[in-house]
């Protein structure tokens, strides 16, 4: 006959062992739930020459006859985005063969003076497909290149849309290269520091581009989303866009956007807005 002791003492015994396991458990889980988050890669960025400037008529660029004597000059830009050891070019201007308006120095050319060369760009973002915007795209056959559906749709129908720059994707049309066809907005490294923003208009599949900095702020590259100062402060919309009512409402996003996030807003044709980065090889962070 056991006990009523014995029994009791039984008892003390599993609750001991229950209460050790639990404690062990415990304290193993905590070093994995104490182990701080990775910091995110520093994301830096610079503005690289991409067609040699020209004077052009604001009014052009608007379909209701503002500006009709303003002239102002039209630059060619693109951007490179770094971040940690990846790299990621935004658009990439005239080709060296675009005549008048044809960048001195090849992109590939810039990019070696940082010693960075064709095969470390991880990724092409286009803002649409327009040949001042595509012209060198041909030169990073090893990237995957970011595209708006509807732009990509334009430059792989049977008959490329109107304005459509097809000659330098060839590479992609085949299948010898990485391409994805946007439908809407791309968070490009998954933690929200680069991100593709959808806003067609200019061209069916047209996009713009917010790179989150940690010392400059957030900055806001339009793509041809606007082309002048004064047509983005009017929502002046040229009179050969796709389409006027698209462009209306990505203006309307794009420039809540910015105030929301009090972002330094780059019109990339406008050498106002251009300068407000460094030249080139500087990068702000």
């Amino acid at each position: 006959m056991i006990s009523n002791l014995h029994l009791s003492n039984l008892s003390l015994s599993k609750l001991a062992a229950s209460t050790a396991l639990a404690c062990a458990a415990a304290f193993t889980a905590l070093p994995a739930a104490a182990q701080p988050t990775p910091a995110s890669p520093e994301i830096s960025l610079a503005r690289l020459d991409c067609g040699t400037p020209i004077l052009n008529i604001v009014a052009r660029f608007n379909d209701t006859w503002a500006f009709t004597d303003n002239k102002v000059l039209f630059t060619f830009s693109c951007y490179l985005i770094r971040r940690g050891d990846d790299y990621m070019l935004w658009d990439t201007g005239h080709a060296l063969t675009a005549g008048a308006p044809a960048p001195k120095v090849s992109i590939v050319d810039q990019l070696a003076q940082i010693n960075v060369k064709p095969e470390q760009i991880k990724y092409v973002g286009i803002s649409h497909y327009h040949a001042d915007h595509t012209g060198q795209v041909a030169s990073f056959p090893g990237a995957t290149v970011l595209i708006g559906k509807g732009d990509w749709e334009g430059i792989t129908a049977p008959t490329p849309n109107v304005g459509a720059n097809v000659a330098p994707f060839a590479h992609w049309i085949s299948g010898g290269g990485k391409l994805e066809a946007l439908p809407g907005d791309k968070d490009v490294f998954g933690d929200g520091s680069v991100v593709i923003l959808n806003t067609p208009g200019h061209t069916p599949g047209h996009h713009s581009l917010l790179v989150k900095l940690n010392s400059t702020g957030n900055v806001l590259i339009t793509g041809d989303l606007s082309h002048f100062q004064e047509n983005y402060a009017s929502n002046g919309v040229p009179s050969f866009n796709y389409h006027r009512g698209d462009t209306l409402a990505s203006l309307d996003r794009f420039k809540t956007a910015a105030a929301n996030l009090k972002a330094t807003v780059i019109i990339q044709h406008d050498a106002r807005d251009v300068g407000k980065l460094p030249a080139w090889p500087g990068f702000v962070k």
